[in-house]
């Protein structure tokens, strides 16, 4: 075939695209009529993250190009977000301000089409979903380098909301300033404090004299950069990702400037809903013990008697008593699994309190 062979075969395969994507669109459409008629006067679920999780796994699943198979389930992922949006707008709030990793991530999970909303604190985010508000919260949990946001779990003691499903993201840190400029010449450096632990090796080498400044979020230090005035002979940059770079019109210094090639954040998706089984999940929960001798190996010897992998354990001091202590637990499985089922109710029977944050799928993209 030549050229303009080519060019018409893609056309028309872009017209059958189309065309699919359209009956795709009127079939979700009819979905949310379903959902709204069966449910009557109460609240309809219309994103259910069980199902996109098992939708996208088998785009994966079942690609045979030369696209990626990630590729293929991320432009699934935005018709399938295009689509429930005319169901129903979905509403999140996530951790600002925007430009953030945690936009980013949120973007990444519900596709572009939900309707996003930057909260100033961890705290606002549960507080906007608690109240109704928004649908979901989007709220950072863990770095592969610095561990655990603390301020996400400690909300989680005294909220009812649940954990829907989990995003993984790369997390890339870039050297930026709102013009060209050698770095010989930069006198200040912004960023929120676990960036500049993160790139501390980077900054040691390469920016030694610059003074190292701990601000609110990568975002607010990318917007002082590209807004703020600043003092005669100071030279001004900030560490952020290229959602905050392309925000600002920040120009790129340095790419990549984290220690770890490594590094990524987790997320959490937080809502009232409670996805159901998809053969490959995760649950969480929250154990109180009695402090006695032996009882953090009670509290572990079920998992490994029953072979579960435990993905994760955090201690946080608990606030009925000094010196006391709960326990954070991430394992594989869901709460509806036979197995799980059996150790949550050994884990119950020997704690003083066992709170389920939820069971989820897996991280897909």
């Amino acid at each position: 075939m030549n050229l303009d062979e080519l060019r018409q075969s893609i056309d028309s395969v872009d017209l059958e695209i189309q065309r699919l994507i359209e009956k795709r669109a009127s079939l979700a459409q009819a979905v949310g009529s379903v959902k709204k008629a069966e449910v009557q006067d109460a609240p309809v679920v219309f994103y259910r993250p069980d199902r996109e999780a098992l939708v996208l796994r088998r785009v994966m699943e079942r690609a045979e190009g030369d696209l990626d198979p990630a590729r293929t389930a991320q432009i699934f992922r935005e018709i399938m977000s295009a689509c429930l949006a005319l169901e129903e707008p979905t509403q999140i709030a996530f951790l600002g301000p925007q430009g953030t990793f945690t936009e980013a991530a949120a973007v990444k999970h519900f596709g572009s089409a939900g309707v996003l909303s930057a909260q100033t604190t961890i705290r606002d985010v549960f507080r906007e979903v608690e109240a109704g508000s928004k649908h979901y919260g989007v709220v950072p949990v863990e770095n592969s380098t610095e561990g655990v946001v603390s301020h996400t779990l400690d909300c989680f003691i005294s909220s009812t909301l649940k954990i829907c499903g989990e995003v993984e993201m790369p997390i890339h840190h870039n050297l930026m300033a709102d013009q060209p400029l050698q770095l010989r010449d930069v006198t200040h450096v912004f960023s929120h404090q676990q960036s500049l632990a993160q790139c501390r090796q980077w900054l040691d080498a390469n920016v030694p004299h610059a003074e190292r400044v701990a601000v609110t979020s990568n975002a607010e230090a990318a917007r002082m950069v590209a807004q703020d005035e600043r003092p005669a002979g100071q030279v001004w940059c900030s560490i952020g990702g290229d959602v905050a770079a392309k925000r600002y019109s920040l120009e790129l210094l340095a790419r990549r400037i984290e220690d770890e090639p490594d590094n990524s954040t987790r997320f959490l998706v937080i809502g009232r809903i409670e996805p159901g089984p998809t053969g490959q999940d995760k649950t969480s929960i929250i154990v109180s013990l009695s402090n006695q001798p032996g009882a953090l190996y009670s509290l572990l010897e079920p998992f490994n008697r029953r072979g579960i992998d435990m993905t994760r354990l955090e201690t946080r001091p608990a606030k009925m008593a000094t010196w006391a202590y709960v326990f954070y637990i991430d394992f594989a499985g869901h709460q509806d699994d036979p197995q799980i089922t059996e150790l949550l109710d050994e884990l119950r029977a020997q704690a003083l309190e066992l709170q389920i944050l939820g069971s989820y799928p897996c991280a897909v993209l």
